[in-house]
């Protein structure tokens, strides 16, 4: 069980290959929050149609899952460094699938909504087990590049969300698509629960540790260089699953005139280019001061990216920049990286999560602003298409302007 220890080389180091086994199985759950966190795009014509939701319901239907999801993140973080990987992912996740058989079964939009409150608080630990377990587990040179493979295959989650959702919306209906996945969920606990091992973990008094992680925590954030990492943290994976998860459906049908199952070969695409640009952009991690640059670069390309998808009116065009953006946000490797030098060791855990709360909570506020905006573009005339993503391209431009003025850490400084 928890006591369990993992394999070991006969140097003392962890064994290679049960390591990656113990990792694989940690994505699984990973890969299952991806599904979650997108299914919006796939579900939303019909969750209109069945509620009777305006833009800004069907944004907060969507933020629900990333406010939940990114809310806990502090406290994740802390029962990771007191009780371990493995007990915190256990303990939860069973929460992700109450939530998606709630969801399934709502006879109204707020039980629909409480099951996606459900299934991001089962889902909350999900990324940042897999984060700590490779920065406690593997070498500090090959953090950026682990961490973009995992972030490849835990891309296989936008893929089920992709064309076989939109196959099994179409051919059932949105509720089939919660019990599938809440199926996939269980099978996932299962996985984790049968192959993850560590050692026990080393602080097991609950009471005293408990509030001094939390100020530890609150300590983070009174660090200058918190400050920048949080801004660009809060927007650019959020300007990602904004597209992908939420109005990549509605754009393309009512903009373009595809129907659902070309709508879901396109997301497809876009989630396979998702898959590969983490590793890509992993393996070609530099010194701590150029990563910096970089991410404010790509970040300003990402906005001009969206700016461009809002003018253009064509839907080849549409198309291409959606799928380019895909591959593009594998940078995102890079902003883990940048908190993994910014912190001492002691701080991982806290600092990858108060990183996963803003990136997540991030997530969930562009989602509602991004309904907001909907809303008023629909009660102006004008095309909401058009005005949700020029608000996403701003956002990344703001946020790329605090992460480069705001206090570096000392680390990257020259």
């Amino acid at each position: 069980m928890d006591a369990a220890r993992e394999p070991r080389a006969a140097s003392g180091a962890p064994a290679g290959r049960g390591l990656w086994v113990m990792l694989l199985a940690l994505t699984t759950g990973f890969a299952l929050s991806q599904a979650y966190r997108t299914v919006a795009a796939m579900m939303a014509t019909q969750l209109q149609q069945e509620f009777a939701l305006s833009a800004q319901q069907l944004g907060m239907f969507a933020a629900m899952f990333h406010f939940s999801f990114g809310a806990p993140q502090l406290l994740m973080g802390i029962g990771i460094d007191l009780y371990g990987v493995r007990r915190t992912v256990l303990a939860a996740f069973p929460l992700t699938i109450a939530g998606a058989l709630l969801s399934a079964f709502a006879p109204n939009y707020p039980l629909a909504v409480l099951g996606q409150a459900l299934t991001g608080i089962g889902c909350a630990p999900a990324f940042l087990v897999c984060t700590v377990f490779i920065a406690r587990r593997f070498p500090p040179a090959r953090f950026a590049s682990v961490s973009g493979l995992v972030l490849g295959m835990g891309g296989v989650g936008l893929l089920v969300t992709g064309t076989p959702l939109a196959w099994v919306v179409q051919a059932g209906s949105w509720r089939t698509g919660f019990l599938v996945l809440a199926g996939g969920s269980a099978a996932a606990w299962l996985v984790i629960f049968a192959l993850v091992r560590e050692p026990a973990p080393v602080r097991t008094a609950p009471s005293a540790p408990i509030g001094a992680a939390l100020r530890e925590a609150a300590a983070l954030m009174a660090i200058p260089h918190t400050l920048g990492i949080v801004a660009l943290a809060a927007v650019t994976y959020a300007s990602f699953i904004a597209l992908r998860g939420l109005w990549l459906g509605p754009m393309l049908i009512e903009r373009f005139g595809f129907s659902l199952l070309q709508t879901g070969n396109v997301a497809l695409a876009v989630s396979v280019t998702s898959l590969l640009g983490p590793p890509v952009f992993g393996h070609r991690d530099t010194a701590p001061a150029s990563r910096r640059r970089r991410i404010v670069a790509f970040s300003l390309l990402l906005a001009a990216l969206f700016a461009l998808l809002a003018v253009l009116q064509h839907a080849a065009s549409a198309v291409a920049l959606t799928i380019a953006i895909g591959f593009l946000t594998g940078f995102i490797v890079w902003q883990y990286a940048d908190v993994r030098t910014a912190y001492s060791e002691a701080l991982t855990g806290r600092a990858m999560a108060v990183f996963t709360m803003a990136m997540f909570l991030g997530v969930a506020v562009m989602q509602w602003i991004t309904g907001l905006v909907a809303s008023a573009a629909q009660a102006a005339r004008t095309d909401p298409y058009t005005a949700v993503l020029l608000a996403i391209a701003a956002l990344l431009v703001l946020g790329a302007l605090a992460f480069r003025t705001l206090p570096a850490p000392p680390a990257t400084r020259r």
